[in-house]
């Protein structure tokens, strides 16, 4: 991936449509006035001069009163662009002019408004020169390709029957050109000609305008897959963070252990003690770097998948499992768990949930007596799998329970914990579509409540541990 680019907002397509639309029409005028004025003065048919050009100036009025209608939906540098042809990338960066005002979006009948009038003009203009005998009724097509491209299916439907009904008056009533003065071949010949031309005209403004459309679109999946891959990237820096994080939280509290067993180590050697005296120091300094040793070999073995570890089908038993992995032996935690839960299927994201579940597990045990246990339930409540994390602690007041699960804020003393483990936990559970919440009275202890959406239809056998 390249540098980070600010696209800006994609601008609205009917917009773009719609300038495109005018831009189509202002060459339609240019090319009808000189048709009419070429046939009038070069080939000397007297078409009704005066009706023709005042159709022309309805058309070329209500080309610039949308023109101004348009003007306040975009910024002078999208009108600017859109004037000029510009591709789909361009125009989404001159999307939005912070200066400009809001007016509502454009709308599928907007656009059919102005092709409606299009086609009521078409036929004024086509019965004043020969109604369906004039080469130029095959210009009828030409809407109804831009419709077909740019219009629901409805409006679309619509703009044909109206075309059918303005052809359909046509070939009841119409005025016939004055050439009476032409042989029989030499009217066939300027009939193929007309012909020639109205297909060229035809062809012309319906490629322009698909090869728009299609490129529009092609840029356009270009800049959302562009997106997506930037999005994606943002995920697995997002899950880089929260596993560093996560893992700073958990190796945190046996550092904070063996910098306090060194520290008294350190003042027994200063006061003589034998090397009996400080065991107990020295086998909880190791208890605690297997400890860290097992944080890091998990990190080790999920550095790979778990920054962009994505849902998967797991056992609720598995995860229990790898949750408990790294907890310490006491307090001990007390499963209840029944087998029919324990076999439920669960779609979550297998490392981060297993580390969220150890993070309150070891709060819990942290917050308890080494004589008291801790229980960990579960349960269906509904399409929700309910888990319970409760521990024989003190309890919190109101005040600190409010707090509880901000980033950084911790009740345990200095070098025990980074405040960090029950805001992640929080997290994982967001983001799997969960609730987390938490209960708790000074004296009877804290009861953390976790809700997951699970699939009980199709419970799986409990798998060995691996």
């Amino acid at each position: 991936m390249g540098p980070h680019r600010n696209w800006g907002p994609i601008p609205d397509k009917n917009g773009l449509n719609f300038s495109w639309l005018l831009k189509l029409r202002a060459y339609s005028i240019a090319g009808q006035t000189a048709t009419i004025l070429g046939v009038y003065f070069l080939l000397r048919v007297k078409v009704p001069l005066s009706p023709l050009l005042a159709i022309v100036g309805v058309e070329l009025l209500s080309n610039i009163a949308y023109a101004v209608w348009f003007r306040p939906r975009r910024s002078p540098r999208l009108a600017t662009a859109a004037r000029r042809g510009a591709r789909w990338g361009e125009l989404s960066r001159h999307a939005r002019d912070k200066g400009g005002r809001e007016s509502p979006p454009i709308t599928d009948g907007h656009l059919m408004s102005i092709m409606a009038l299009d086609v009521a003009l078409l036929s004024g203009l086509l019965y004043f020169t020969g109604g369906p005998f004039n080469p130029f009724s095959f210009l009828y097509l030409v809407n109804i390709a831009l419709a077909a491209v740019t219009l629901r299916a409805r409006y679309t439907w619509m703009l044909v029957a109206l075309s059918l009904i303005g052809f359909g008056l046509l070939l009841a009533e119409h005025r016939p050109l004055p050439l009476q003065t032409l042989s029989a071949t030499a009217y066939l010949d300027l009939y193929q000609q007309g012909m020639w031309v109205a297909f060229g005209v035809a062809a012309s403004f319906i490629v322009h305008f698909l090869w728009r459309v299609t490129g529009a679109l092609a840029e356009r999946e270009r800049e959302l897959s562009e997106a997506r891959n930037r999005a994606a990237q943002k995920e697995r820096l997002a899950a880089l963070a929260t596993m560093a994080a996560g893992a700073a939280h958990e190796l945190a509290t046996p550092l904070g252990t063996i910098a306090l067993c060194a520290k008294e180590l350190s003042r027994a050697a200063d006061a003589g003690r034998s090397g009996a005296d400080m065991k107990d120091d020295l086998l909880l300094m190791r208890d605690e770097v297997g400890r860290c040793r097992v944080i890091l070999d998990q990190m080790a073995a999920g550095s790979g998948g778990s920054a962009g570890e994505g849902i998967t089908e797991i056992t609720v038993g598995e995860v229990i499992r790898d949750a408990l992995a790294g907890t310490r032996a006491q307090p001990p935690i007390k499963l209840a768990i029944p087998d029919a839960i324990a076999a439920t299927r669960l779609r979550v994201t297998p490392r981060a949930m297993a580390q969220a579940l150890r993070s309150v597990l070891t709060n819990a045990q942290d917050a308890s007596a080494a004589d008291t246990a801790v229980v960990l339930s579960a349960r269906a409540d509904g399409p929700a799998l309910a888990v319970e994390i409760k521990d024989t602690g003190q309890g919190m007041a109101p005040e600190i329970l409010a707090r509880v699960g901000e980033p950084f804020f911790t009740t345990k003393p200095p070098g025990r914990g980074m405040g960090l483990g029950l805001f992640l936990t929080r997290a994982v559970i967001d983001n799997l579509g969960g609730t987390l919440k938490l209960a708790s009275e000074p004296g009877q202890g804290t009861r953390v409540s976790i809700e997951l959406p699970m699939d009980i239809t199709r419970p799986l056998a409990p798998t060995r541990s691996r």
